[in-house]
């Protein structure tokens, strides 16, 4: 093991995935000679070069459009979309391209295409530049989300959706490129549409993903030093979407509380809530709870700012009310 930032994490799965194949090059704005926004691709010009290392007119439409072009005929490649804010531009080619291409054509090609992008707030840029709208992209079959928590996952899934050959949208939250953790040394993937519990507990169950995950485990140390032991299931995958770690947690728990970033309307966690509620209603001894955003476009101010986002204070009093 190794105990590595996110940033080195992703950096490392790019990085091995790149030496392993020949046919995986990267693509976006500043990825080549500034080494990408957040650094991730910092060295990999100088030693790959400008045929797998390309720099990208400002034009998502063009980045995401010549990426299922270069898919199409063979090669893998890795699109960087600065942040998911911009995917907006290139909606028409991720959900109505990539998505449906290999489904409306008999299965007579695949698309080997990874869309890394970077989502959340909680870096003062403001409303438009800030926003989770996973749910969104999470909506459209034929498309596979990704949303680790860890290192360790962001690594491992990063390696699979490379070698997946579906569109795959990786999405890394803009406040965990610092997080550190364990990463396991040498080749490993972790299964695309995989729940994890990452920490066992008796009394309530969180289902959370990404920034949230640790924001639930900080609020389960809290709770614990109040004999309530909390289980969290991270779902690290949003499409597909596995359900059976969350099923077995709440048919032992009882009680369940949903933890995104997203606004609460129409997101992750009703979705969640709802299959919940299908599936495991006798088991359920009190309504699920949801912790999301306030519902408003994300301040700029500071302070306004922490205060739209949920906080560890907010999954403590979720899981109080559930009990």
């Amino acid at each position: 093991m190794a105990r590595l930032t996110m940033r080195e994490a992703i950096s490392q799965a790019l990085w091995e995935e790149m030496e392993r194949d020949p046919k995986v090059f990267i693509m976006g704005e500043e990825v080549g000679v500034w080494g990408g926004t957040y650094a991730v691709t910092r060295g990999f010009y100088d030693h790959f070069g400008p045929e797998r290392v390309r720099d990208t007119p400002i034009s998502e439409a063009a980045i995401v459009g010549a990426a299922i072009g270069a898919a199409l005929v063979g090669l893998r490649p890795v699109a960087e979309i600065m942040t998911i804010n911009f995917a907006f531009v290139a909606m028409d080619h991720i959900v109505n391209q990539a998505a449906k291409l290999h489904y409306m054509f008999g299965g007579q090609m695949v698309l080997p295409l990874v869309i890394r992008t970077v989502g959340g707030g909680g870096r003062q840029l403001g409303a438009t530049h800030s926003q989770t709208p996973d749910a969104v992209f999470a909506h459209f079959p034929g498309l596979k989300v990704v949303a680790p928590g860890t290192p360790a996952d962001a690594k491992g899934l990063l390696k699979a959706a490379i070698r997946c050959d579906d569109p795959v949208l990786f999405i890394e939250h803009a406040t965990l490129y610092q997080l550190r953790g364990e990463v396991p040394e040498g080749d490993y993937t972790v299964p695309i549409g995989r729940s994890k519990v990452q920490r066992e507990g008796r009394d309530v169950t969180i289902v959370t993903y990404s920034k949230m995950l640790d924001i639930s485990l900080k609020a389960a140390e809290e709770l614990a030093r109040e004999d309530i032991e909390v289980e969290v299931v991270d779902l690290r995958t949003l499409r597909p979407l596995d359900m059976e770690p969350v099923l077995e947690s709440v048919k032992k728990t009882n009680r369940a509380v949903v933890v995104e970033e997203g606004w609460k309307s129409y997101g992750v966690g009703a979705e969640v809530a709802a299959r919940i509620y299908e599936e495991a209603f006798d088991y359920l001894d009190a309504p699920v709870k949801r912790v999301a955003q306030v519902e408003v476009p994300l301040p700029y101010n500071r302070t306004l700012e922490q205060l739209a986002l949920p906080q560890v204070k907010d999954v403590v009093q979720a899981v109080k009310e559930v009990l």
